[in-house]
């Protein structure tokens, strides 16, 4: 892997003048939720309560932790969820996440917001063969032509799906990252905006918000496969499946950092299941801290996983060399809690495992 010199002559992120954000002001961001963040706890909460109920004497005489996704088999099943203004966290930014990522066989989801160019990015990782899937998040700011040519921008980078963010038509800045001070340099790097962000009147958002037809017309035009971030209720999965306006969704929240009081995403992942029927992968993140949660997302039905804060905090303490730690300790443990539940592969990961029994889980 790169050092931190290397890493800081390729990222003009790295190389942007300091203007620090005091750390405790970053951690507010980076770390807080919306409201009181009662999502934000829920979120981990509800993985805490699933447990464990396996059968023994059925160890496996070896275990895997691939997954298939969009027609692809990858090392693991999971990504880097796609996280705004990583050079809060160290300086080498996104370009850490991704290096450090790829080194073991994780995924990754590039966030619109990003502090590095996607281009960067792409030419450090996108022909390592031993990566996970690179993914670009789109934020839809702007009209429909810009998010297309960032679309395609993205692709000529070597990203393999586009991941439209359907769940926040709406954002202000959280209360623990308004006490806390926090705010962005005026000349903050943002290379991957597709048009400015919005900040215009409450009356313009509601207007210029994120619709079906919108998302249609992407499906449409689309270069890369679309993935739809941000479903919660199923009848929003079904009515996506039925009129096939995306290759796969993701359920989430939003980390609880947009609307606080949302139920957390294990309590709705199997509904959303329930309602896809199969049709295309569901993926879910929120509150993922352990290699043992992914493991009871992916006996519940889910294809895969995104992760958030804890890559955050492995940013934080090392940069890639300590992100690319945290994935080495989450593929161990995996193999390890495969074992013991007697399971060969993730696809043999039953709901049934889990205590206490999820009505409507999906399992296959």
């Amino acid at each position: 892997m790169s050092g931190a010199t290397s890493l800081t002559a390729a990222n003009p992120a790295a190389q942007h003048p300091q203007q620090a954000v005091p750390h405790a002001a970053a951690d507010a961001y980076l770390l807080g939720g919306a409201g009181r963040e009662v999502t934000l706890r829920a979120n981990e909460a509800a993985w805490q309560r699933l447990g464990w109920l396996p059968r023994v004497l059925a160890t496996p005489t070896a275990v895997e932790t691939t997954c298939e996704l969009l027609g692809r088999r990858w090392p693991t099943p999971w990504l880097a969820a796609p996280m705004a203004h990583l050079r809060l966290a160290h300086p080498d930014a996104e370009l850490a996440l991704a290096l450090g990522s790829a080194a073991q066989g994780a995924g990754m989801v590039l966030s619109t917001q990003a502090n590095t160019p996607l281009e960067i990015v792409g030419q450090a990782i996108a022909h390592d063969q031993a990566r996970g899937p690179l993914w670009f998040q789109l934020y839809p700011y702007g009209q429909r032509d810009d998010w297309l040519r960032l679309a395609q921008r993205a692709q000529r980078a070597g990203f393999e799906a586009i991941v439209l963010t359907v769940d926040a038509p709406v954002q202000w800045s959280h209360p623990r990252a308004r006490a806390a001070g926090f705010a962005l340099p005026a000349d903050w790097p943002q290379p991957n905006l597709p048009a400015p962000a919005r900040h215009g009147s409450l009356d313009w958002l509601l207007q210029t918000a994120l619709r079906w037809d919108d998302v249609a017309w992407l499906r449409v035009h689309c270069p890369l496969p679309l993935i739809l971030k941000g479903i919660l209720h199923p009848d929003d999965a079904r009515l996506a499946c039925e009129r096939h306006l995306c290759d796969a969704l993701v359920v989430s929240n939003h980390g609880g950092r947009v609307l606080d009081g949302l139920p957390p995403t294990a309590a709705v992942l199997p509904a959303v299941l329930q309602a896809v029927a199969q049709r295309i992968p569901v993926l879910v993140d929120g509150g993922l801290r352990c290699a043992a949660d992914a493991a009871k997302a992916l006996a519940l039905g889910a294809r895969a996983v995104l992760v958030g804060r804890p890559l955050i905090q492995a940013l934080k303490q090392g940069g890639a060399e300590e992100v690319a730690r945290l994935w080495r300790l989450w593929r161990d443990e995996l193999a390890g809690t495969l074992a013991l539940l007697g399971s060969k592969t993730i696809a043999d990961l039953r709901a049934s495992v889990l205590y206490p029994h999820v009505n409507g889980s999906a399992e296959g």
